[in-house]
């Protein structure tokens, strides 16, 4: 069974960019998109309520209109209580310093990439992947 990869981004053109750049790698995956933090919050929750395993990985936008990506990452946690989280990438079109900084500290973002996702980017997602899950 592929692993599942969410893409949570409020601009179509930056969903299509991570999904193409997934798409052309070596591994197939179930990927699933959503338009908003609080969209994906949603789902997240009736996969909690029905049981259901979480997505192996989140590529997550910071800049989203009402509930930016720091929001969804607070939110996530409370409701992901007692469950495996998943990798979470922050994707972000702008390098703001800050952003980085909290990202390398947090306990569960796994990674930073600027926008739009590379091969070379998506290669260390899963090297990573691979070393952390060994």
């Amino acid at each position: 069974m592929p692993r599942t990869i969410w893409i949570i981004d409020d601009d179509f053109v930056s969903q299509f960019a991570t999904r193409y750049c997934l798409e052309q790698y070596e591994e197939k995956f179930k990927i699933e998109t959503f338009e908003s933090a609080e969209e994906g919050l949603a789902e997240l929750s009736n996969l909690k309520i029905q049981k259901k395993a979480f997505p192996s990985i989140i590529f997550l936008d910071l800049i989203m209109e009402n509930m930016n990506g720091w929001e969804f990452i607070e939110s996530f946690q409370l409701l992901a209580k007692g469950k495996r989280l998943p990798e979470i990438y922050i994707l972000s079109a702008f390098s703001r310093s800050k952003d980085r900084e909290i990202a390398k500290k947090h306990k569960v973002v796994s990674g930073y990439y600027d926008k739009p996702l590379t091969k070379v980017g998506l290669n260390k997602v899963f090297e990573k992947n691979v070393r952390t899950n060994s």
